[in-house]
């Protein structure tokens, strides 16, 4: 149907204001029914109407500022109900179902048509067809898009009574043929419907035979079963069942393009409803025993370190760039980080206790990136493993034992603990090495070199008048 919401949608370029619009375009809608039109939009003068299924014209008498009316692809079988617009210049009923040939003297009264398509329609194949509709309007300057000449007129008016009586007799004829056409399409949707009812509807949606029955199985309720049974057998069917409705001459009317629209649809819904999604189970963040795990569903990198100088932990997480930080949620907690990037969820346990009060989360202008920095939980005992060391065996070299420096080397390294309660400052003195090895802790001084010989000792006398050589 024709709402309120879908002329807003149609009229964006006047603001969604519909009691001012001029133009609007409803093609390509399913529409089955004009209506509202000449209420709501009072100032139309372009309506767009094709390729809908709107069997008849009403509700457009008010649309007084009416100028082009677009109706082509429809299922209108009569032309009425347009006296009322009075400022009507172009009519467009291409390939619609207009038998009446008669009824396009109703179209006298709009003194300003100009302009008539009529192709495609079943009237067009009525022998004096263009003689009639160009005697009956005569306002008209072009019919089926070519323009009628002074003297195309003039000859129309001169046999229109001959015309006139022939139009009316293939008239009556397309009507007699239309009443049957439309008795048959009654019978094949009477018969489709009995059909639906004595079948129940199967686990693919489709129809079939009861075969809870007590009754002997039928060769049709065989094939159901089987049909039921093997999905190849039934895909293969269903093509089949397309290939017929496609290939199946039949009528160009009204109800076989409302059938083929209908089957269309089905096809669509049903190809929408397998395409559904099923609903996602909710993700589990935390097990029942409460033990956090690590989750990561927008798929972004991150990385996360630990900052032993400032005792945090810091987790940087590459978020989108360009995405909105109102998208973006944090949650801390003592064990693990949260964080939701449009509502999807990343997770991580933290390595150690943190402090949720004190973490700061900070966003990058230039990268987009997102710092959570969260300092460690005061009082935290650090657990590290430690490697016990074996009993040491002292044994007797010639015993053939391992000694304890054969062990140091197959064992891990020792470490050396000085006692800090031995060494409360600095001994300066230790510094300077040593002249004996006995009297200093870090390395003894190279022995003194033994006195030279002194070969002048013999005779020497020290004269305290001569000054010492330098």
């Amino acid at each position: 149907p024709v709402t309120e919401d879908l002329i807003r949608r149609r009229a964006e370029h006047n603001e969604c204001e519909i009691y001012s619009l001029e133009e609007v375009s409803l093609h390509q809608q399913d529409i089955e029914r004009i209506e509202h039109l000449d209420r709501w939009c009072r100032e139309l003068r372009i309506l767009y109407l094709q390729n809908n299924l709107i069997p008849r014209i009403e509700n457009v008498g008010r649309l007084k500022k009416l100028e082009y009316l677009n109706l082509a692809l429809n299922n209108i079988e009569v032309i009425e109900n347009l006296e009322g617009c009075e400022s009507l210049q172009k009519l467009d009923l291409t390939v619609n179902f207009v038998g009446r040939l008669s009824s396009v003297e109703s179209l006298r009264h709009n003194i300003h048509l100009r302009e008539l398509f009529l192709v495609g329609n079943p009237c067009t194949r009525f022998e004096g067809y263009r003689q009639f509709v160009v005697a009956a309007l005569p306002q008209l300057k072009s019919l089926d898009g070519t323009e009628i000449s002074r003297s195309e007129r003039i000859r129309a008016s001169q046999g229109l009574e001959e015309v006139r009586r022939r139009v009316a007799e293939q008239e009556q004829e397309y009507l007699r043929r239309r009443a049957e056409e439309k008795e048959e399409a009654r019978r094949k949707e009477a018969g489709v419907e009995e059909e639906k009812k004595e079948r129940k509807p199967g686990f693919d949606g489709r129809w079939y035979t009861d075969i809870n029955n007590t009754a002997p199985e039928s060769e049709e309720n065989k094939e159901n079963r089987e049909l039921k049974e093997n999905p190849k057998n039934l895909e293969e069917d269903e093509e089949q069942r397309e290939r017929e409705f496609w290939h199946t001459p039949c009528s160009f009317t009204p109800e076989s393009r409302l059938e083929a629209h209908r089957h269309l649809e089905e096809k669509r819904r049903a190809k929408e409803k397998g395409k559904e999604k099923k609903p996602k189970a909710p993700r589990t963040l935390i097990t029942a025993d409460g033990r956090v795990l690590n989750i990561n569903e927008p798929k972004l990198d991150f990385s996360l370190t630990e900052d032993e100088e400032n005792n945090t932990i810091i987790l940087d997480l590459e978020v989108y760039r360009h995405m909105d930080t109102s998208l973006i949620d944090v949650d801390v907690q003592p064990s693990y980080a949260r964080v939701t990037v449009k509502g999807k969820i990343f997770q991580v346990v933290l390595p150690a206790e943190v402090k949720p009060d004190s973490s700061t989360a900070q966003r990058s202008q230039t990268t987009g990136h997102l710092l959570l920095t969260m300092p460690r939980a005061e009082g935290e005992i650090k657990v590290t493993k430690t490697i016990p060391s074996p009993p040491r065996v002292c044994q007797n070299r010639r015993g053939g034992g391992l000694s304890e420096d054969n062990q140091r080397k197959n064992n891990v390294p020792e470490r050396l603990e000085v006692d800090p309660s031995k060494r409360t400052a600095v001994d300066l003195a230790n510094i300077v090495p040593r002249q004996s090895a006995k009297e200093g802790p870090m390395e003894a001084s190279r022995p003194a070199p033994p006195p030279a010989e002194d070969h002048f000792s013999e005779g020497f006398v020290d004269d305290p008048d001569v000054p010492p050589l330098i």
